[in-house]
């Protein structure tokens, strides 16, 4: 019974199959893929907020009165000037609910966007909140070698609750 089915198959499945022709194969070897710009954008910021930013370290910051920090080849009356309020910032960033590691990519970037953009002066503002973000940027804008200078902002830029920061945008001219 075996034997004669067998035939029978054999003949119904080339019935079936005639005319069709098989598949050409194609010999392609992936290498690894190519990386869009979007994702190394993202490395580089990455790279950069783990390269400058340090949670260990602590900068001498001021203990009493508002917040202020310049390094020491600036003079002392940039301090005075961010907080008269004299510097315009022209960029702002918005740090309300962020976490600290999106807070220290985001301020990367801000830094980056500053010198790109040849801006001299930006508001971050961190908000009140639980204060963890108000103690950690001062000690992370201490640390990055293009700023300059911070200060309390004044009541017009987020008073308490932002700072205004001073970018060396290098030897290109700034505007004031």
């Amino acid at each position: 019974m075996n034997k004669k089915k067998k035939p029978l198959d054999n003949t119904l499945f080339s019935t079936l199959t005639e005319g069709m022709k098989p598949f050409k194969q194609n010999k392609h070897h992936f290498g690894t893929p190519q990386k869009d710009k979007q994702q190394l954008a993202e490395k580089e910021q990455q790279l950069d907020s783990d390269s400058y930013f340090s949670d260990t370290y602590q900068p001498n910051l001021p203990s009493e009165g508002p917040m202020r920090w310049r390094r020491d080849d600036v003079d002392s009356f940039e301090i005075k000037r961010l907080r008269r309020g004299d510097y315009q910032p022209d960029l702002l960033l918005d740090l309300h609910g962020m976490r600290q590691s999106e807070a220290k990519l985001e301020l990367a970037a801000l830094i980056r966007a500053c010198i790109k953009q040849q801006s001299h002066c930006c508001c971050i503002m961190h908000g009140h909140g639980t204060g963890i973000l108000k103690q950690h940027i001062p000690m992370w804008l201490a640390q990055h070698p293009h700023v300059m200078a911070f200060h309390k902002a004044p009541k017009e830029w987020g008073a308490d609750a932002a700072l205004l920061v001073l970018i060396d945008i290098g030897e290109l001219p700034h505007r004031r």
